[in-house]
């Protein structure tokens, strides 16, 4: 059982990293004020964290108007999904470990 938390991505250490990922995982898109109410943070708690997981290219942004109110919309890249992925697997093995 060597190196048993080597798959555990420090991307995701963070709560609300978690928790963003775990909504577009079962969402196609989620807009800014969705994911706000979903996690009940504030915007500039929410922002750094998008940006981080932007910068990583887990997720993708999309900016658009809507009527004359913009809007952003978060999904997740196929790299986001696998390394996602990747890591709940991880913390899966890691509390089936003995």
């Amino acid at each position: 059982m060597k190196n048993i938390i080597q798959n555990i991505n420090k991307a995701f250490d963070h709560r609300i990293r978690l928790g963003i990922m775990s909504v577009l995982m079962v969402n196609e898109s989620v807009d800014f004020n969705s994911m706000k109410e979903f996690l009940g943070v504030t915007d500039g708690n929410l922002a750094s964290h998008i940006k981080a997981l932007e910068s990583d290219e887990f997720i993708s942004v999309e900016k658009q108007f809507i009527g004359k109110k913009p809007n952003t919309k978060y999904s997740i890249t196929p790299i986001g999904k696998k390394a996602f992925q990747d890591h709940i697997a991880a913390l899966e093995k890691l509390l089936q470990s003995k």
